[in-house]
């Protein structure tokens, strides 16, 4: 199958059960003209995050790399109505852009945006006096994923739900002397997940308007996580 065939099997499904949603395309809008990558989720996959929030009846939930806040809002529209999500982005022009989505979308009393590099941000949640989070998204630089995962370990719980987009990069995963940091990155943290006695863990490859990739799920089945 092509590419183009992707793009209008994604559009098909989008059409079918992602109802148009004013919000959201202004978003999309909003970052392109601020000069962000597009490197957000497709629709359908932010409702798969969202559907993914409400099946897990997520109550806390933390997402590593916001870009413009459009996986953001997709996942905060899953909270209940005194959750809260806190997001991270290292750059100060990618985080001003999503504080003003994130506005746009009547989210600001639910999301929290944190800006620096992660691993401050990261450090200085896991000091923090707050309870662990039920998900948590990974969706930031790729060499640092084994970092994030042990991150996110950190910052969860036994039933917490750990989600990392962009696991298959277009197949070269499967590379093994690949000179790239983020295909290396990306095999570190799937060996990880694979080795980890905390987790159970599963990925699935994903084709459409956003090319060939995929996302690694995992579910914390430990007490050994421990939180601030």
């Amino acid at each position: 199958m092509t590419q183009d065939k992707w793009i209008a099997v994604d559009r098909y499904i989008t059409d079918m059960l992602v109802p148009p949603d004013a919000v959201l395309d202004a978003v999309l809008e909003a970052s392109a003209a601020a000069g962000l990558p597009p490197h957000h989720v497709s629709p359908n996959q932010g409702k798969l995050l969202m559907l993914l929030a409400l099946i897990h009846q997520a109550r806390n939930i933390l997402e590593i790399g916001t870009l413009g806040g459009y996986s953001t809002i997709w996942l905060a529209r899953a909270l209940p109505a005194d959750g809260r999500l806190i997001t991270l982005e290292s750059d100060p022009q990618h985080a001003e852009v999503a504080h003003s989505n994130i506005a746009y979308a009547g989210l600001t009393n639910t999301v929290e945006i944190r800006v620096g590099k992660a691993a401050d941000t990261l450090a200085q949640l896991a000091t923090e006096n707050c309870h662990p989070f039920d998900l948590i998204f990974i969706d930031a630089d790729k060499p640092s994923n084994p970092d994030y995962l042990l991150w996110a370990l950190r910052l969860s719980r036994q039933g917490s739900l750990i989600i990392a987009d962009n696991v298959v990069r277009d197949g070269a995963v499967i590379e093994a002397n690949s000179t790239d940091p983020k295909i290396q990155g990306v095999r570190r943290f799937n060996e990880m997940l694979g080795s980890e006695p905390r987790v159970t863990a599963t990925a699935i490859q994903t084709v459409g308007s956003k090319g060939y990739d995929g996302f690694a799920i995992a579910l914390v089945t430990s007490d050994e996580s421990q939180y601030c």
